[in-house]
């Protein structure tokens, strides 16, 4: 289905963005606010990797896995209910009708922006202050680059057959028997999750020494734990070496000679920025490995050329490239917004268990103010009614500044990515163990677990 119903007539604008996903068409719409006309250059939808084929429809996904899990445990609850199977074809349905709800709703607001125009096709940047599309050049007094990201793979591991990135593994039409997934960041362990619980024999193949490398070392303890409770097997601390396929499935092979075997191979070792061909270097804007350089304040350096979302270097999440999106729009403003940075924005792994983590973690944390000068404190959520309640067990762990503001808050257990919200609060607005200690925490709720941590690091914890 079009965006538009024809080319527009008007080829010059206020700002020109160059990719409509997250982070472009935030900046449309904060810009529209301020004022300004707005070209969106789009080759395929609005919305980008994230509605189509990444954060909604993984997590459609695993909402189908907790409700597979729910029913092989309802006995447990007192309720009698049998798991006959996962139709992966209403999976399917489910999981794109939620996609296509969301695409018209947003096609919608797009389109009721009348300083909005929507540019269909394949965009080029073609000087400091022009996009190409399709032959026609549009003219921007600023150009915001928000062209996104694609799945990687790793030198010399070529994508076809039996072997898959996300964007394949999002469209099976049917539920292997066994998979190995290469990479045990988010994409893997979220795949990994929904896997199991639609009853695959699960290996998580991770060169670094462990599972979500990038999270505090405490949490990575509890994930590897309960994955093993679940099932899922995992190798960690020896590199991928290459995979063979045949018509029965994949043999891979790490470094060490050590092999694994199943249906499919799921790459799944990040994603990188997608620039290659649009015209970034030849316009004279700063290049890294095909990722755009920027200032703090998301300006190249060359004339009004803005960089956001995953083409920036950092965190590659889709709500870091929204906020940058807006940033950027009230930047040209002249409203001088605040910065954000990478370790305070907040991060979410949606396997069972959730991850929900912001701030320093606290080898960061000692390497940042001196070990003799972090205070760190964990609350088990075995203590938590509400996680009682919900089956789940995990930790909510905070890491403060000695004598200073909580600088970490990392938290693991089933819909603990709910409580990422206060846990940002408390983080950016640089808030006191004391300052949280006092607030009053709703009973019974997961969310009192940030309440008696906090309370634990005042040195008054009332459960401890």
């Amino acid at each position: 289905m079009s965006d538009v119903a024809a080319q527009p007539t008007e080829q010059e604008f206020d700002i020109l963005i160059l990719g409509a996903g997250s982070a472009g068409y935030a900046t449309a719409l904060r810009a529209v606010q301020l004022g300004f006309t707005v070209g969106l250059v789009e080759k395929s939808k609005v919305g980008g990797t994230c509605l189509h084929n990444g954060c909604i429809p993984t997590k459609a996904l695993l909402h189908s896995a907790e409700l597979a899990d729910h029913a092989r445990d309802s006995a447990k609850y007192g309720v009698n209910v049998e798991l006959q199977g996962i139709d992966i074809n209403a999976v399917n349905a489910y999981k794109d009708g939620i996609i296509a709800g969301k695409y018209k709703g947003l096609q919608g607001l797009i389109k009721s922006k009348k300083a909005i125009t929507v540019i269909e096709g394949e965009g080029k940047l073609s000087s400091q202050n022009t996009v190409t599309v399709n032959g026609v050049v549009y003219t921007g007094k600023n150009i915001v680059l928000a062209s996104g990201s694609y799945s990687k793979s790793l030198p010399g591991l070529e994508i076809g057959g039996r072997v898959i990135t996300s964007d394949g593994a999002l469209n099976l039409d049917y539920i292997p028997k066994s998979a190995i997934i290469l990479g045990g960041g988010v994409i893997g362990c979220e795949f990994a999750s929904v896997w199991k619980s639609f009853g695959v024999d699960v290996t998580i193949v991770e060169g670094l020494p462990s599972l979500v490398p990038n999270e505090d070392a405490t949490i990575v303890k509890n994930l590897e734990r309960a994955f093993k409770k679940r099932g899922i097997k995992y190798s960690t601390g020896t590199f991928f070496q290459g995979v063979e396929q045949n018509n029965d499935g994949v043999k891979v092979t790490l470094v060490d000679g050590t092999t694994f075997e199943a249906e499919l191979l799921l790459v799944a070792v990040g994603r990188g920025p997608s620039t290659a061909g649009l015209g970034y270097e030849e316009a004279g804007v700063p290049m890294d490995r095909g990722f755009v350089l920027a200032n703090e304040r998301l300006h190249t350096g060359v004339g009004n050329i803005y960089a956001i979302g995953d083409i920036v270097p950092g965190l590659q999440l889709a709500h870091r490239g929204y906020q940058q999106g807006i940033f950027v729009a009230e930047e040209i403003a002249g409203l001088n917004p605040v910065i954000v940075e990478d370790v305070n924005i907040p991060k979410v792994t949606y396997c069972d268990p959730e991850i929900a983590s912001v701030g320093l973690t606290q080898k960061a944390a000692e390497e940042k103010f001196g070990a003799e000068n972090v205070q760190a404190q964990e609350y088990n959520l075995a203590g938590n009614g509400k996680s009682s309640i919900l089956g789940t067990s995990g930790i909510v762990k905070m890491v403060r500044q000695k004598d200073g503001p909580i600088v970490g808050v990392h938290m693991i257990g089933a819909r603990m990515g709910e409580q990422i919200g206060e846990a940002q609060l408390i983080v950016n607005w640089e808030a006191y163990p004391e300052d949280v200690a006092q607030l009053v925490h709703a009973h019974p709720t997961q969310n009192e677990s940030l309440g008696e941590t906090a309370m634990a690091l005042a040195g008054k914890p009332l459960h401890g």
